[in-house]
């Protein structure tokens, strides 16, 4: 394919484009309509560079035929920007190549394409939003049918494949977004082609010093890395041989890993590029899947594997169909990862879900195809990058497998807990999730899994509310329950507590002041009372008027005990009330730290604090036990545990300690060498902070070091 993407980036003029295309599908009738019709409706536009538009939508149509071979798809490719930019519309599409090509096209049209010059600086939040919005047009635009999304991918590839033309910070902005948002579909898609060319042309703009160490090192040790690569592939085919394959029963390629993978494990294990052991890696293609385990069963013997490093893909495929067994094994002084499937499962792995429509064997093969991850990613989030970053940890992860006692596998997101576990078996489940058994011992639900580990979780009958452990689980199903579980019952415990707050105020019972707000027409905004007193302040106006109006005799006796509220400080607390209170006290069961969602009960002369998400407080509220209104007033310290991973290179603590001073957190004890590995040591450190967002503060110090976990102390819900 790097010939025919040679050909693609220096092709300049139309006819030579349409050769192209020529080469990689047959041009019949229907496709030589779509390219008339393009080649016309595009006629006098030009590209930065200068060459006529056309030549665009016929070389993305040209990749799309190389990797699809679907005749569909080439006419959609051909047709994609003819709506947009043309005076075209989508019913003369449909008129003119049918309500499929329509379908597509539309499809493709509703994914705004983010113009060059309309991006948003690297590194803004306005980027992230842009990004995060133009991920989500175009997984929604693709639910239905798949084949947008292919088709997207080849278009931008081929427009990574012409950068040179733009401006660098044009470049760059374009290389950011394909890194996330273009590349992580590509490989949710299973099409490991473009992913590694959509990874490699960004790694080349946005990090262009990174690139050219990578480079320069592969180009000077070209010779050196080829003669070990081939003397493998020699040694690979006589083991094989001499197992009992035929030669012309199997195939060995070799190859150097690709540049951005070889940057990432650069960074993660921080080291140079001469200390990754692994740059090499085979494939061994062979007829039939049980020749795979034969020729697994070959190498094993011949070369020492690395076990730790061993998948079996072929038995558990991977959700988009991925199927590869994957060992790395040690050869002299070399390292060399090894994959072994057969041709069709090689296919898969190169077009992932195109290679339906490429091999298919009927005509309605691939025909329908929908993929569940893409219906369950939480669309309807309210926050673009909310929903992005949910998506992102889905998309874009390596894997492992664990069980259930049954027997069933489920493919996780590494680093994985329990708790994802139970949301993916489903989602009652991980409503209800107490506990878990993992290998058959007890674990707490935030256990990390680890490949290959059987898993049952306990439960019980009533929800459980895990609102602070959003940051622990890793998959979007798992985060986007649990929030919606807890948003679910902040709604509910604010309602509740805005009625009984009033209640309170005047010296009734719950159900008498919700007929009071319904007589009154103000039963809105009910649930805004705990959070903001102006709405409390008019919420008592219109009950004490709705009362001396409709019912004479209890405003009389209202008048009586009532008094007006009036704000009152004690401590952390700023309370409105017309209750005496002498003192404040928190109960037993939870310990809020400064910032969080709190509310006050009322008992004799006496405020008591819960979380507003407390179990018992949940229990006191659906009493109807007499509340006040209740916010934090001063501000206090928030403490926070923090476990980041250090690499051994010199002054690397003293950097860790700048960059938390930057961050304004103070260190309050520090404990070096808790674990080590290999290449790392850890550290747990305790910090105060006046900020109390947590997020905030772990994506301030992830920007720099690797941070394992960060814990609020003294915050019950961390401990359930």
């Amino acid at each position: 394919m790097n010939d025919f993407l040679e050909l693609v980036k220096r092709l300049r003029s139309v006819d030579e484009a349409v050769t192209l295309l020529g080469t990689q599908i047959e041009i019949d009738d229907s496709i030589r309509e779509a390219l008339d019709f393009a080649i016309a409706a595009h006629e006098g536009q030009k590209r930065k560079s200068g060459e006529p538009y056309i030549i665009h939508p016929i070389l993305v149509a040209a990749i799309t035929a190389s990797i699809s071979g679907d005749p569909t798809m080439v006419i959609s490719a051909l047709l994609h920007d003819v709506v947009e930019d043309t005076p075209h519309t989508i019913e003369e599409i449909g008129e003119r190549f049918g309500p499929d090509v329509r379908h597509i096209v539309e499809g493709l049209t509703k994914i705004v394409e983010i113009r060059e010059d309309k991006l948003a600086p690297a590194g803004s939040n306005e980027r992230l939003i842009t990004s995060a919005l133009s991920f989500r047009k175009m997984l929604i635009a693709s639910i239905e049918d798949v084949r947008v999304l292919i088709i997207k991918l080849c278009d931008r590839l081929h427009n990574m494949l012409t950068l040179d033309a733009l401006p660098p910070a044009k470049q760059l902005r374009i290389s950011e977004e394909t890194l996330v948002v273009y590349a992580p579909i590509a490989h949710r898609l299973g099409i490991s082609r473009i992913k590694n060319l959509l990874e490699d042309l960004s790694f080349r703009y946005i990090y262009p010093k990174d690139y050219a160490k990578i480079d320069e090192y592969i180009r000077s040790n070209h010779q050196s890395l080829h003669i070990r690569l081939n003397s493998f592939i020699g040694k690979v085919k006589n083991t094989l041989c001499m197992y009992g394959f035929p030669r012309d029963e199997f195939e060995v390629i070799g190859r150097v890993k690709h540049y951005y993978s070889i940057y990432l494990k650069m960074h993660r294990k921080g080291i140079g590029i001469d200390e990754v052991l692994d740059l090499l890696a085979v494939r061994v293609i062979v007829k039939e899947p049980i020749q795979c385990y034969e020729a697994l069963g070959a190498l094993h013997l011949q070369f020492t594997p690395l076990i730790s490093r061993f998948k079996d893909y072929i038995a558990l495929p991977k959700d988009n169909g991925y199927q590869t067994i994957h060992t790395t094994l040690f050869d002299d002084e070399n390292i060399v990862e090894a994959q072994i499937r057969t041709e069709r499962m090689h296919h898969l792995a190169e077009y992932g879900i195109a290679a339906h429509w490429k091999y298919k064997e009927g005509e309605d093969a691939g025909e329908e195809i929908k993929l569940e991850w893409l219906k369950s990613l939480p669309y309807q989030d309210d926050s673009i990058e909310e929903f992005y970053e949910l998506a992102k940890n889905d998309l874009f992860s390596e894997d492992i497998t664990v069980f259930s006692p049954k027997g069933d596998y489920y493919t996780l997101p590494k680093d994985s807990v329990a708790l994802d576990f139970a949301y993916a078996v489903h989602t009652e489940i991980g409503d209800q999730a107490t506990g878990a058994i993992i290998n058959k011992e007890k674990a707490s639900l935030l256990t990390i899994l680890k490949n290959g580990d059987i898993v049952r979780i306990v439960t019980q009958e009533e929800p459980i509310l895990h609102c602070s452990w959003v940051d622990t689980v890793k998959t979007s199903r798992a985060k986007e329950g649990i929030r919606a579980k807890c948003r679910q019952r902040t709604r509910e415990v604010n309602e509740l507590t805005g009625v009984n707050i009033l209640a309170t105020i005047f010296g009734k019972r719950p159900e008498q002041i919700r007929r009071l707000l319904e007589e009154a027409g103000a039963t809105t905004s009910v649930q805004r009372i705990p959070e903001s007193l102006d709405v409390l302040k008019e919420k008592i106006h219109k009950i004490a008027r709705e009362a001396k109006i409709r019912e004479v005799r209890f405003w009389e006796v209202l008048k009586k005990g009532y008094k007006r509220p009036w704000i009152k400080e004690i401590d952390h607390f700023s309370f409105y009330t017309n209750r005496p209170i002498d003192r404040v006290e928190f109960d037993y069961c939870c310990h809020p730290k400064a910032g969080d969602d709190i509310v006050a009960f009322y008992k004799e002369n006496r405020a008591i604090i819960h979380h507003k998400l407390c179990r018992k407080a949940y229990s006191l509220i659906q009493a109807g036990e007499p509340m006040v209104f209740v916010r934090w007033s001063g501000s206090k310290l928030a403490r926070y545990r923090l476990i980041v991973a250090l690499h051994n290179r010199k002054g690397v603590l003293a950097q860790l300690l700048t960059r938390l001073s930057h961050l304004g957190l103070n260190v309050t004890s520090i404990e070096l060498g808790i674990y080590s590995s290999d290449n790392a040591e850890y550290c747990r450190i305790e910090v105060e902070s006046e900020r109390a967002n947590k997020k905030e503060i772990a994506q301030g110090i992830s920007s720099k070091f690797k941070l394992i976990d960060i814990v609020a102390l003294d915050d019950a819900y961390n401990h359930k």
